[in-house]
């Protein structure tokens, strides 16, 4: 071949590939290609010598494809490029038309890939083809061989009986089945390493499917098998990665989908990048007639004639969000992605498209797949400006040159220039420059260009990002700089956190089902997820908010007010990351959201007449008793929610909370008991002079009740004489004697408080405290209940009776059982003996419940218990000469003995502390944690919390400063109760 023939083939412009001399590396290799007869006459032809030590030099992949078959080299360098090309699609197709089998047509599609390979990597290193027609001729080849699978798989599909065809030859046709190719290979604009982005459709009515089988999963397994084909690595290599997450809502969908239901989606909850994405869709293999028909079906969703503000902030959006990969760093050279870094080929191609899909509604002709097409006719539509253009298309295909050597290194798809300063200067000069000097230059000005003008589009454009959340969070794939910026925010698993906002926008819920929902998770949803990750558990947090969110019958008027009001969004998020069981109850009754949003909701806290009437509004008296229960649960639920909300935003103290959650649980007792009584006396009558009370005992009594305390309670009722013994009947239609009487309506309060209804359920209820426990009846007489207390009580339940406190019923009773609570508290003791008493009782229960956890705050030496039992016993001690101290809420208690002079002031500050200290923790874990605190394990942000609650400056001055207090009341305990 004469040198002018050469020069036809592998172009005339040789200085590009440097002057630098081979290493001893590339003078082996092609000392060891000079030898052999097919390659001779090729040896001393310069272009061809320099393009070749530049690939041996540079590429081990080309290295590879050269010296594995050296005739194929020969034969690519035997004619023009492009006629090469045509006769290895030619041959493609003769081939797999005589395949009969998946392993033959994998061997046949790899070797026509690196013939392909081979051919455009030359060609591209020569000059022969720019470097657009490299990306023409590597999509016509990924046409070609998803042409000829698709055609082979239908053939196997009919000699196995599975497929009637209406084309023996050409069985694909009329199929309904349609390969679209996405991204740059639908524009033709492949790159050298690329994986394919497909979307794999089908229309059912025109399938030749057998009789019998599933059109679903014949497509479905037929599309696994062209995946397999194409993209399985053998000793032969690898045809083309395929991608197929591009299709409808990936994350839910088979890999193949019914045109119908992709039609349905588009149209109803399809995304603005979706649109982006599909200008450059096109048919490539299959039904490809139908395919064109598919996506003219589509035109109206991507190209809308009319956008209105919402959906143009949604496209300003989807830039920022492109832009977020500033990311990635400022402009450099080293280690730069010229694809994703600032002043990529992705913001020449985001510069286009978004412009595109604001005026190609109204300008059809706008509507080209080509990137440098589409710049060209923006500019002639008056868009841009002539030398915008001509910055950004040489960029582009500069940057597309730069990104094929990148690839042709080791056949990677990668977009980065390398890091490594050896590696860099290999680059350089396989790039076309003699130094890195040089090649940076070029490179740092080309991505100035492309930034700039990238940066002036849209500039007056909203800000959506808060703080650092400046974050991909919608799209086709997982942006990895937001993958970096999730893990540093605290999301445990980043990935699940993007599918999770993915298929939000998908409207996989019925909340987010409306084009506006959408657009307005697009203005909150960076804010949202950073507010997530401030709360204590992150990923929780986002579960949670992703189950409300389900729940939901709307998003638009949730996203509205969180954009309108941070304070709002930053308390939901502190709900859903901080408090899972106030998280759980509003997923369940969303409506709660709604008192949130009440003005009234962290003004001043409610008082027990305004519960009261609460209750009184709420629950309706000419009902059934089902529908009272439900209206009692939503008024309490939804009051104890807002507690915990108050207490979350920070407004109410944890330790404080407990007088709040006692006084609603005190009027929601109180009318239930009401109206359970009046239903009792409409059935059964009433006795005359008669009544039963209900004992608040425990945290109740104590008005010192967490989150998720149970309701201790203790019913007493009073009759004459002769109905306590039965001989006296109520007088009512149904006639029961007293004790029946009282445990029904006791069991009825009790079910009434604790039952679940389709609203839920109020409290757990123990009764366990009443005369004789478990072992007792449910309600007790008061002539019993003095009894009982007077001769058969033990110590430790009059230490419990010191928090009773009479909560509800007649007037003339509650009297006299609280004067019967206080005669039995007020006698005479032996202090010895309740010294004794306490101490043996408070050593069994270290046997019994011993923890050396200082976060195990109730049973811990020193803790709640410890504190609680100094303060009984020197109320049972000193109430016959000091009644005052008599008081059912401890730190009360703690202030009338100091009062009393019963203990010594630094003691009594002592005890205030430590009670302050222990409602706090125990009141905000009980509030944010479901289960026992775990220090090792414990979120970040609940300690946080905990550490702020105490005034500490750390977590682990936290927990000294817990130990502190904790051997202090261990060392009271046994200075007052044992006397040491």
């Amino acid at each position: 071949m004469t040198e002018d023939a050469d020069h036809r083939v592998l172009g005339m412009r040789l200085q590009p590939f440097g002057s630098q001399p081979p290493d001893a590396r590339t003078r082996a290799i092609w000392a060891e290609l000079s030898d052999l007869p097919i390659l001779q006459p090729w040896m001393g032809i310069a272009t061809v010598a320099s393009v070749l030590t530049q690939a041996i030099s540079a590429s081990s992949y080309l290295t590879g494809l050269i010296v594995r078959d050296p005739a194929r080299l020969a034969r690519s360098l035997g004619t023009s490029p492009g006629a090469h090309l045509d006769a290895l699609i030619a041959k493609l197709t003769a081939d797999m038309a005589a395949v009969s089998s998946l392993a033959q047509g994998m061997a046949t599609l790899r070797v026509f890939k690196s013939e392909v390979a081979l051919l455009c990597a030359l060609a591209d290193l020569g000059r022969v083809w720019p470097v657009m027609t490299v990306t023409r001729a590597l999509s016509l080849a990924a046409d070609a061989a998803l042409q000829s699978a698709v055609r082979l798989l239908f053939r196997l599909a009919h000699q196995r009986g599975e497929w009637t065809p209406g084309d023996g030859s050409r069985p694909e046709l009329g199929s309904g089945y349609v390969v679209i190719a996405m991204g740059k290979y639908g524009a033709f604009e492949l790159n050298y390493s690329s994986d394919i982005d497909l979307i794999v459709f089908y229309d059912p009515e025109l399938s030749g499917v057998k009789p019998g089988l599933e059109v679903p999963e014949f497509f479905v397994r037929l599309t696994r098998d062209l995946v397999r084909l194409m993209s399985e690595r053998t000793a032969d290599g690898y045809v083309f990665r395929c991608d197929l997450r591009l299709r409808p809502d990936a994350g839910a969908t088979q890999i193949a989908l019914s045109i119908d239901a992709a039609l349905h989606y588009y149209e109803t909850v399809g995304q603005n990048w979706e649109r982006a994405a599909l200008i450059k869709a096109r048919a490539v293999a299959g039904d490809i007639a139908r395919g064109q028909a598919f996506l003219i079906e589509l035109s109206p969703f991507i190209w809308r004639k009319y956008l209105d503000f919402a959906a143009i902030a949604d496209v300003h959006a989807m830039k920022r969000q492109i832009h977020a990969h500033r990311g990635f760093g400022g402009i450099g050279v080293a280690g730069h992605d010229v694809k994703l870094g600032p002043g990529g080929i992705r913001e020449i191609e985001f510069f286009v498209q978004t412009q595109q899909l604001i005026a190609g509604g109204r300008q059809s002709t706008l509507r080209s797949a080509e990137t440098l097409t589409a710049l060209e006719l923006l500019r002639s539509h008056g868009w841009i400006s002539g030398t915008v253009v001509a910055e950004l298309a040489a960029a582009y295909q500069f940057l597309r040159t730069i990104e094929h050597r990148a690839q042709m290194v080791a056949d990677e798809q990668t977009h980065a220039i390398p890091k490594d300063q050896h590696a860099l200067a290999t680059f350089a000069r396989f790039a076309g420059y003699d130094t890195v000097d040089a090649f940076s230059r070029d490179v740092t000005k080309v991505l100035s260009t492309v930034q700039g003008h990238y940066s002036r589009l849209f500039e007056a454009a909203p800000q959506l990002t808060a703080g650092s959340a400046n974050m991909v969070l919608a799209g086709e794939a997982d942006d990895p700089a937001t993958l970096s910026a999730l893990d540093g925010m605290g999301f445990a698993q980043p990935s699940q956190v993007l599918a999770t906002v993915r298929g939000w926008h998908h409207g996989r819920y019925r909340s987010m089902r409306s084009p506006r929902s959408r657009e307005r998770l697009t203005e909150v949803q960076a804010r949202l997820i950073e507010a997530l990750s401030q709360t204590a558990d992150p990923g929780q947090a986002l579960a949670n908010f992703d189950r409300f969110l389900a729940d939901l019958p709307s998003g638009i008027q949730l996203f509205a007010l969180l954009r309108t009001k941070p304070g709002l969004l930053q308390l939901l998020a502190d709900i859903m990351g901080s408090a899972p069981r106030l998280a759980r109850i509003l997923s369940r009754r969303r409506r709660l959201f709604d008192a949130v949003l009440d003005p009234s909701a962290f003004g001043t806290l409610p008082t027990s007449a305004v519960y009261d009437r609460l209750l009184s509004d709420g629950v309706p008296r000419d009902t059934d008793f089902e529908t009272v229960l439900d209206a009692a649960r939503i008024v309490g639920s939804e009051q104890a929610f807002l507690i915990g909300v108050r207490t979350l935003a920070g407004t109410l103290p944890p330790g404080d909370a407990g007088a709040a959650y006692a006084a609603l649980a005190d009027s929601v007792i109180a009318a239930l008991h009401t109206r359970i009584a009046e239903d009792m006396e409409q059935v059964h009558g009433r006795f005359p002079d008669s009544g039963a009370v209900v004992v608040a005992m425990g945290k109740l009594g104590g008005r010192e009740m967490t989150a998720t305390s149970d309701l201790d309670l203790i019913v007493i009722y009073d009759a004459p004489a002769a109905a306590l013994t039965g001989e006296q009947l109520s007088d009512g239609a149904k006639p029961l004697a007293a004790p029946v009487y009282y445990a029904r309506l006791t069991q009825r309060l009790v079910a009434a408080l604790s039952a679940p209804t389709t609203e839920g359920t109020l409290y757990a209820v123990d009764l366990r405290l009443r005369p004789s426990g478990q072992k007792g009846p449910l309600a007790t007489s008061l002539p019993s209940f003095v009894a009982y207390q007077a001769a058969e009580a033990w110590t430790w339940e009059h230490m419990a009776l010191t928090r009773a406190r009479v909560i509800s019923g007649p007037p003339a009773l509650r009297v006299r059982v609280e004067a019967a609570i206080s005669e039995t508290l007020r006698r005479p003791r032996d202090a010895a003996k309740i010294s004794s008493d306490v101490r043996e009782m408070r050593t069994r229960m270290v046997k019994e419940r011993s923890s050396a956890d200082i976060w195990d705050l109730k049973y811990v030496r020193g803790g709640v218990v410890d504190v609680e039992f100094i303060i009984q016993y020197l109320q049972l001690v000193h109430a016959s000469a000091h009644p005052a101290v008599l008081t059912s809420n401890t730190r009360s208690a703690v202030c009338e003995l100091a009062a009393a002079g019963l203990v010594t002031a630094p003691d009594a500050d002592a005890l205030r502390a430590a009670i302050r200290l222990y409602a706090n923790l125990v009141g905000l874990l009980r509030l944010m944690s479901d289960g026992p605190f775990h220090a090792v394990s414990a979120p970040q942000g609940l300690k946080q919390r905990l550490t702020l609650l105490a005034g500490q400056p750390d977590f682990s001055s936290l927990e000294s400063h817990i130990r502190e207090t904790l051997d202090r009341m261990h060392g009271l305990f046994d200075r007052i109760v044992h006397g040491q």
